[in-house]
């Protein structure tokens, strides 16, 4: 059995048990528009990490205070981020796995392996994390969200693989 809320102190166990989430009111689809051997694949993941000393951590700080708080903000990873650059802090999962292989969060050496194949067009030169832990989503849906989404539109990203831990 999988315990969701192992990495949470006790005391909020209850609180997130209880949490009532609204279903979703419709899941968008669009159909790739080419073959993906010559699509471009973003990678974006809710581990929360960060390329260390190129972009602030998120900030774990006001979560550890504010337990009912999530931070928004999302973090850039460039398709050659390297394990050693791997900076993590979720506080609700388990940041010794990400840290001692990046690819359980971001399959980044996966995707360029599959680049190198020729199954995948490319790998996007900027891939995204944000924190996965969002009780409310309203600053991430109308300001994060679609700046990701425009960054990605520039670099002509096709399609993305959204790996939730």
């Amino acid at each position: 059995m999988v315990d969701s809320f192992k990495w949470l102190p006790p005391t909020l166990k209850g609180y997130f048990e209880a949490m009532q989430i609204p279903a979703p009111e419709s899941v968008p689809w669009t159909p790739l528009a080419k073959p993906l051997s010559e699509a471009r694949i973003a990678l974006v993941t809710t581990a929360g990490i960060n390329v260390r000393g190129l972009e602030p951590p998120f900030d774990y700080e006001r979560e550890q205070t504010q337990p009912t708080w999530g931070d928004s903000t999302y973090r850039t990873l460039p398709r050659d981020l390297r394990q050693e650059q791997v900076q993590t802090g979720h506080l609700h999962i388990n940041n010794e796995d990400i840290a001692r292989d990046v690819n359980v969060a971001i399959p980044i050496s996966r995707m360029l392996e599959l680049e190198a194949q020729g199954v995948i067009g490319s790998l996007a030169p900027t891939n995204y994390s944000f924190m996965g832990y969002q009780p409310d989503t309203t600053e991430w849906r109308e300001r994060y969200a679609p700046e990701v989404a425009g960054r990605m539109k520039a670099e002509a990203v096709d399609a993305v693989l959204l790996t939730p831990v």
